[in-house]
């Protein structure tokens, strides 16, 4: 079987709601996986640009699958190599926590596999 290689990435501004509330970052961060298809998380990367630390959530269907918490003007770099199986109909996104009242830019990069 084919494998196809998906990435969730981009720059994006973001405002704070509370590090216990993950909001939607931005359009192109959420990726329907395919009937028929498994998926898995290759690798997490990403950047703050502000003084505080930010938490980056993976969720699956929904639900909070992983967290990368990112610290203040820090990167991270998370290899996710067959952690888990994602099945055909599920759909994963991305979403971001920070302290409320924070505004700033992310930088997110996940990368995904298809077979």
């Amino acid at each position: 079987m084919i494998s196809t290689h998906t990435f969730l990435q981009g720059i994006h501004p973001f405002a704070g709601s509370g590090l216990t509330v993950f909001d939607p970052i931005g359009d192109g961060l959420t990726h329907p996986v395919p009937d028929g298809r498994i998926c898995q998380a290759l690798y997490f990367r990403g950047g703050n640009d502000t003084d505080e630390l930010i938490v980056v959530a993976l969720l699956r269907d929904g639900e909070v699958r992983r967290l990368f918490p990112i610290g203040a003007r820090s990167s991270v770099h998370v290899p996710l190599r067959v952690v888990e199986d994602v099945e055909g109909g599920s759909v994963l996104e991305l979403r971001l926590a920070a302290p409320s009242g924070l505004s700033g830019t992310a930088v997110i990069d996940l990368g995904l596999v298809e077979h």
